[in-house]
């Protein structure tokens, strides 16, 4: 008798252990890494960061019940920071890629971006193929990089770290061209008249949010707030705030 209940206060303590960790773990900031210059997804805005991507990381965090702890950080350190633990996530508008789930989980995907091509209107640039011998930046640790060393391994390519560097080169014509994200080329090309983005898209790619292999229950609790939140409209709202459009 005497034993089983011993057995019996063991199996309580065991049970409120693995509660309390629970409690703490869903208490626990969810840290996320992000490179804040890429508008509208991530950007910074009188100190403080916004965009489509920050916005909708704070609206899972809501959903999941976490506070969110964000750390700036360059693009080419996202991954490297999930795998040294130093975050929980990466939310910087990064595409899906087989490369990257080598070393990476990723979750469902949650908008629809690609590469284009951004140039002045007065350029030498008119079609894809006038990239071929031109100078081109694009921004270290992107999809960008690649392509162009596969599809134009005859541009001379200028690679940035930081996004603004890439649409700046481009705009005072120290490079013909800048091979990035649509929609930020877009909302660049809106503010510059001067600026344009070729009608011919380069890729279709799809954004994810990046987590360590090590975090499989935090993926599935992120990808279960963003279902959560596409029934309940959130994200659609967010997307007619950003991007000034319903999603499909």
């Amino acid at each position: 008798m005497f034993k089983n209940l011993r057995l019996l206060v063991k199996g309580l303590v065991l049970v409120s252990v693995l509660t309390s960790g629970l409690a703490v773990a869903q208490n626990t900031p969810l840290r996320v890494v992000t490179d804040a210059t890429f508008p509208p997804m991530e950007f910074v805005k009188d100190g403080q960061r916004t965009g489509f991507d920050i916005d909708l990381v704070e609206a899972l965090g809501k959903e999941m019940g976490r506070k969110i702890e964000w750390i700036d950080i360059d693009f080419k350190g996202l991954i490297p920071a999930l795998q040294s633990g130093r975050a929980d996530m990466a939310m910087s508008a990064i595409y899906i890629t087989d490369e990257r789930r080598k070393v990476v989980d990723f979750t469902d995907p949650y908008y629809a971006g690609g590469l284009v091509v951004l140039t002045k209107k007065s350029g030498p640039i008119k079609t894809l193929k006038d990239l071929d011998g031109k100078k081109v930046a694009v921004q270290v640790g992107t999809k960008s990089v690649q392509f162009l060393k596969d599809n134009f391994p005859k541009a001379e390519r200028v690679e940035v770290e930081k996004n603004q560097e890439m649409f700046n080169l481009a705009q005072i014509g120290r490079a013909d061209a800048a091979v990035t994200g649509k929609p930020a080329a877009k909302l660049y090309a809106q503010s510059h008249p001067d600026m344009t983005v070729l009608a011919e898209q380069i890729t279709t790619e799809e954004y994810g949010m990046a987590l360590p292999k090590n975090q499989p229950a935090t993926t599935e609790a992120v990808n279960a707030a963003l279902k959560k939140i596409k029934a309940n409209g959130i994200y659609d709202k967010l997307v007619a705030k950003w991007f000034e459009s319903t999603s499909k």
